[in-house]
């Protein structure tokens, strides 16, 4: 497109900043509105005003690659800025990222401080255990504490299930109520009397228990104190039965008696351990399989002989004579007895918080233990102080403190008594730190974490497994603090207004850098 004659006329005015002699030859704008020249000595374009030194409406520059009509002239400052400004708007972000990370991640505050529970507060212990040889039959828990607490065989917040070697369970719940600790025995008077019961071992078990509706056997040692004051009753009460119920007409009942220091494997297939154990076999209904294994129960009653007598008495009633047909019938003092050799025991016990002790062992007031035999290995499925923590408790535990190892430190351990070690004692040591978490919510949650240190020692006297525990009078206090929404906004208008000026300062320094690099080419003073 033509330009007016105004454009000519300012060509003259500024021929000097090009050549001196240079003639104007033709003025055009082309459709981005850039004014060119055509001279004698070349094609120029009026671009933009750079600087006061130069032209009022641009500078010249020089056409040498494009016909004057056709090329549009760039700018290089023009790039690095936009490079400039694509840096900054990256690191915006980026900042702007760690900085609402760092806003939503909460704080905490961690102090020690004086354990702040009062007096009346008791420490709730739960535990799940499993004895592979302890029998549920004699398993016993004991707590006690420095103060003077001594609680035996506790059993209203505990369970007990039979388990095999395996750890499997066997059975229903163990009845776990305590029998009673008085149990009668006849008066101690050295008089003769005849062996009524019949001799029992591997070789004619089975056959007798096969052939009698009912059989009761007195598994006894004769170094055992409480077997030798049952023995005579015991003969004196299968005198009693044969003669009323005589083992070849009637067949509903026969007395027998097991020595397990001679039938030790015998004693050991019926789970016995403590001596004297009377148990109490059935034929017929109760039949487990096919091999002819049944169904026990054990006798805790009187064992005086009269006593003994009823009991028998009682259990061959409602049996008829010609069918010789059992049919069920609640004895006292007899409960079914163990059907494995390891006993699971799980539940909780509340004690002060001052150092104890939980002690599990095999205990009966009217029978003996050999030492030597009793194995107190042990696999703990769980043991922990406090209150139980629920999945939600635990997830804002982890929040609060990411790393908690030490909330169930015997979970999954095994402590087995293995090769020719008699009386082995198996102790745990517990130190025991309570743990406050306050969050944001002002929800107060409760852990208990502790150490755990085992050992092995020889025992005295019946071998026991130990669990000592110690709370520490120190208690953890964790703090949740959120962060400040206005300093949240105060970081952010930080972070954007510091770039743009960090931006700027470089579009200066890399603007006028160019534009001293220009001038040397150009050759222009400073």
């Amino acid at each position: 497109m033509e330009v007016g004659e105004y454009w000519r006329d300012h060509f003259s005015n500024f021929a000097n900043q090009l050549r001196k002699n240079a003639v104007l030859v033709g003025v055009k704008r082309d459709t981005f509105n850039h004014i060119f020249w055509t001279t004698n000595a070349g094609s120029y374009s009026l671009v933009r005003r750079r600087s006061e030194n130069e032209s009022r409406y641009g500078y010249w520059t020089r056409s040498t690659t494009q016909p004057w009509f056709l090329r549009r002239r760039s700018n290089p400052s023009i790039f690095s800025g936009a490079g400039i400004s694509i840096m900054a708007a990256f690191s915006m972000m980026f900042l702007f990222g760690m900085e609402l990370q760092n806003y939503l991640t909460m704080s905490t505050t961690t102090s020690v401080i004086v354990d702040q529970s009062s007096d009346s507060e008791f420490l709730l212990i739960g535990f799940n255990m499993s004895f592979p040889a302890l029998s549920c039959e004699f398993a016993s828990l004991d707590v006690s504490d420095v103060l003077g607490t001594n609680r035996l065989n506790v059993s209203k917040t505990i369970r007990k299930y039979s388990i095999n070697k395996h750890l499997q369970t066997k059975g229903p719940e163990f009845d776990s109520t305590p029998v009673s600790t008085v149990i009668k025995h006849d008066d101690k008077v050295h008089q003769e009397y005849s062996e009524g019961s019949v001799t029992l071992n591997s070789n004619n078990f089975d056959k007798i228990t096969h052939q009698h509706a009912i059989l009761a056997v007195n598994f006894f040692a004769p170094w055992c104190y409480w077997s030798s004051r049952l023995t005579p009753s015991w003969e004196k009460a299968a005198d009693i039965i044969r003669e009323r119920h005589n083992p070849e007409t009637d067949g509903r009942i026969i007395l027998g008696k097991v020595d397990c220091t001679k039938e030790s494997q015998l004693c050991r297939s019926h789970h016995i351990q403590g001596y004297p154990s009377i148990r109490i076999f059935r034929k017929g209904s109760d039949t487990r399989d096919p091999k002819g294994h049944h169904n026990h129960e054990s006798y805790y009653g009187d064992r005086d002989t009269d006593s003994l007598v009823k009991a028998m008495e009682n259990l061959i009633e409602p049996i008829e004579l010609e069918s010789k047909k059992y049919a069920k019938v609640t004895v006292e003092a007899k409960r079914p007895a163990p059907q494995a050799a390891g006993c699971r025991i799980e539940g909780f016990v509340r004690v002060k918080k001052v150092p104890g002790n939980i002690i599990i062992s095999a205990r009966s007031e009217s029978h003996s233990f050999d030492a030597s035999q009793m194995n107190m290995s042990h696999v703990i499925s769980s043991f922990t102080f406090g209150k139980k923590v629920t999945p939600k408790m635990m997830s804002d535990l982890k929040r609060l403190r990411p790393y908690i190892e030490n909330h169930d430190k015997l979970a999954g351990n095994s402590y087995i008594n293995t090769g020719d070690k008699a009386n082995v004692t198996i102790e745990h040591y517990l130190q025991v730190v309570k743990t406050e978490m306050m969050s944001s919510s002002h929800q107060l949650i409760e852990d208990y974490e502790y150490t755990a240190h085992s050992s092995l020692v020889h025992a005295l006297t019946i071998p026991v497994a130990k669990f000592h525990f110690e709370p520490s009078p120190m208690q953890i206090l964790i703090t949740e603090v959120p962060k400040s929404f206005p300093h949240f906004i105060t970081n952010l208008c930080a972070i954007i207004g510091g770039i743009f000026t960090v931006a700027g300062i470089l579009d200066s320094l890399l603007h006028n850098t160019m534009r001293l690099v220009k001038k040397i080419e150009l050759g222009k003073d400073f």
